[in-house]
């Protein structure tokens, strides 16, 4: 009986060898990413002060290529999405009725970022052209889309009327030139945020391109918030309304009486 079980013994741990052998074989041969995109912020924080008129944050990345991958034919492309705080929009479209301009229709634009920005190496359609543009969401135009407008043509004058105001506040942009290479595999771009930039955490996604294929994505984030007296002012009103309300009523009352003190005739 014990002569009968060595040789299956043998058998089973030599198969369990060779398969252990197959799978280091197979983690060996299994593709690493070619290349990873590293990244560094100017700043994760801008504070709005006062005198707080915009800011500017310089995003710097670096392409990291593994050493086994061959160099590529093509330059790399970059395009940088900066996302702000997600909040629900709503466009009205406003007709003439008689004397009066009243609003007939509506579209709801779910969790749309508060502020966008598209900066890349060069044009979008000359990164990534077709499908590409779909399947990666790469504009401004792609970024925005309400619930079920995907494919619906006469839908297009909402989103159209959406980015026409938001870039007239400056809170969308594009810059098709906005990302420089200082090396091949080195660049920056500066992401400019207005005086109106709401507070909140930012988003900034970084995609790496080559003859319109996608090699790496990576993300980083900074904040916006308020300090100083304005951030006080805020706090009070939401966490003491009652307080912050007296408050208010106090101040009417105290400059009321001194306008009319000064200004008062003998």
């Amino acid at each position: 009986m014990t002569a009968m079980r060595l040789p299956q013994m043998a058998s089973s741990w030599l198969l369990v060898g060779a398969a252990a052998a197959l799978a280091g074989l197979l983690a060996s041969l299994a593709p690493a990413a070619a290349e990873t995109l590293i990244l560094s912020l100017s700043t994760h924080r801008v504070a709005i002060t006062s005198t707080y008129t915009g800011s500017s944050i310089v995003v710097f990345g670096a392409i990291e290529r593994d050493e086994r991958t061959v160099a590529r034919a093509a330059p790399y492309d970059i395009v940088i999405t900066v996302r702000g705080p997600r909040r629900t929009t709503i466009v009205r479209e406003k007709e003439k009725v008689g004397p009066l301009w009243l609003n007939t229709s509506q579209r709801r634009f779910v969790d749309l970022p508060t502020y966008l920005a598209v900066l890349s190496s060069r044009p979008i359609g000359e990164i990534a052209g077709g499908p590409f543009l779909t399947r990666y969401r790469l504009g401004l135009a792609m970024q925005i889309t309400a619930p079920g407008m995907e494919q619906i043509v006469s839908e297009e004058p909402f989103r159209d009327a959406l980015l026409r105001l938001k870039k007239e506040q400056r809170l969308f942009a594009e810059d098709p030139r906005g990302v420089t290479f200082l090396t091949p595999t080195i660049f920056r771009a500066p992401i400019t945020l207005p005086a109106v930039a709401p507070t909140g955490n930012y988003d900034v996604e970084v995609a790496l391109f080559v003859d319109g294929a996608q090699l790496a994505r990576q993300t980083t984030n900074f904040e916006v918030v308020k300090t100083g007296f304005e951030q006080a002012t805020v706090t009070l009103a939401h966490d003491h309304a009652i307080l912050y309300g007296l408050g208010v009523v106090i101040m009417a009352v105290v400059f009321g009486w001194l306008a009319t003190v000064i200004f008062r005739r003998d």
